[in-house]
């Protein structure tokens, strides 16, 4: 067995800015830990540009960005093994991995950060009745048959779901001579950005048909064509909507789930809303020396936000490697009236500085306020023209809110009318 005081487990965007942060924070013992045979996760196979913005003050594409969180955390000679499974952690900060190399290895950690990242949602869990044929994929797997095998998925496309991936294929399959007929999208708005509806979608002409569903798949061998339907107030199809689109590839870009296994291995407290780790604001799960960051705690919309949770996640862990870790009493902050969850969900009561929240509303708001409500007070406002489940919303307190939320009873992060 052997010890390494932070093991990171994920080569990709979080893993990278967490490992990069501990070790300018102090920590040299560093380890991480990537599945696949190149660092840089899921930003290999996006190609598209948008990334960056926030963190680099530049566009960028996927593999830019990643590009330049390996060559940082190269120049400081952080350890890494790729091609390593990890096949199960526990409480007591033990890590099982294994690779072809050297085989069945066990680390014991002081701490572990998850940075794991997410998975899509498969065709098994929305439960489309019809056949088996070919030409099913997640929007995930058709991103990565493009554009890192070099292989077309189809030539007449439906995607279902309006999640962010599924949009930006949309644009990518048009580019490569597919045509997409249709994203269908099962609730009354898109879960993904707006920009990416303006200009994955729009500029191409491309319908996006809100409160519709697939209802059916057709095809022997191969899909000819999916039924899709209009639903109700209860998502329920209505008979006599269905309409018949002839394709020969269904894409599902309907949802993402973050890759919490291993924190179950590790008896990770998990937050029924988001799949993701419940936390507090260092980012430690319940389970002493186990944080997370990235789309494993919650799933972000843009990779730059990624990062910064994530280089908080490292350099909370080499404090904690240090000694210095919150103890003692915290206060749970309880998402409401339309805030479907926050990030993190306890806040120590100890501790100055700002605090930083992230979290997603549950459907489109418009003319609200965005409110921190503590013991019945409001210690923070901020008035939005529109909120809408598909981006991410951030508050940050200053001292003095941050002072009145720990020192509170009950804190609450919800959505009040505008009044006029």
């Amino acid at each position: 067995m052997s010890k390494k005081n932070l093991i990171i487990i994920g080569g990709g965007p979080a893993g990278l800015a967490a490992a990069k942060s501990a070790y300018d924070a102090g920590e040299r013992d560093i380890l991480i830990l990537e599945r696949e045979d190149k660092l840089g996760g899921i930003l290999n196979q996006c190609i598209h540009n948008g990334f960056g913005l926030h963190t680099f003050k530049e566009e960028l594409t996927g593999p830019e960005y990643a590009s330049r969180y390996i060559d940082q955390v190269k120049e400081r000679g952080i350890e890494y093994k790729l091609g390593t499974t990890v096949l199960s952690i526990d409480k007591n900060k033990r890590v099982t991995c294994a690779n072809e190399k050297d085989g069945l290895q066990i680390y014991e950690a002081k701490a572990i950060i998850l940075a794991c990242g997410c998975r899509e949602r498969p065709r098994g869990a929305i439960n489309i009745a019809g056949c088996r044929a070919a030409g099913i994929f997640s929007a995930g797997t058709a991103q990565k048959l493009i554009n890192i095998d070099g292989y077309m998925p189809g030539k007449e496309v439906v995607i279902l779901g309006s999640g962010d991936i599924g949009l930006i294929m949309a644009r990518r399959m048009t580019f490569q001579g597919a045509k997409v007929k249709a994203v269908v999208e099962l609730m009354p708005y898109s879960s993904g950005l707006n920009r990416n509806i303006v200009q994955c979608l729009n500029d191409f002409d491309i319908p996006l048909m809100f409160s519709h569903t697939v209802v059916e798949i057709k095809g022997k061998g191969r899909v000819s064509s999916v039924v899709i339907a209009q639903v109700d107030a209860k998502l329920n199809p209505i008979k006599g909507t269905e309409q018949e689109i002839k394709c020969d590839t269904l894409l599902l870009s309907v949802g993402l789930l973050p890759e919490n296994e291993l924190s179950k291995m590790a008896d990770v407290n998990l937050s029924p809303v988001t799949g993701g780790a419940v936390v507090d604001d260092d980012m430690m799960t319940q389970t002493d020396g186990i944080f997370a960051c990235g789309n494993v705690l919650h799933v972000h919309d843009l990779v730059d936000f990624v990062s910064e949770e994530s280089e908080w996640a490292g350099k909370r862990a080499a404090a904690y490697i240090k000694g210095e870790k919150a103890s003692g009493e915290s206060v749970a902050i309880e998402a409401k009236d339309g805030v479907r969850y926050v990030v993190p969900q306890f806040v120590h009561r100890e501790g100055e500085g700002n605090l930083k929240l992230k979290m997603r509303v549950g459907n489109v708001f418009k003319n609200v306020r965005l409110c921190v409500v503590c013991d019945g007070g409001e210690v923070y406002s901020k008035k939005c023209m529109i909120v809408t489940p598909g981006e991410m919303e951030t508050i940050t307190l200053n001292e003095k809110q941050t002072r009145a939320l720990k020192n509170s009873k009950q804190a609450v992060v919800c959505l009040k009318a505008v009044e006029k």
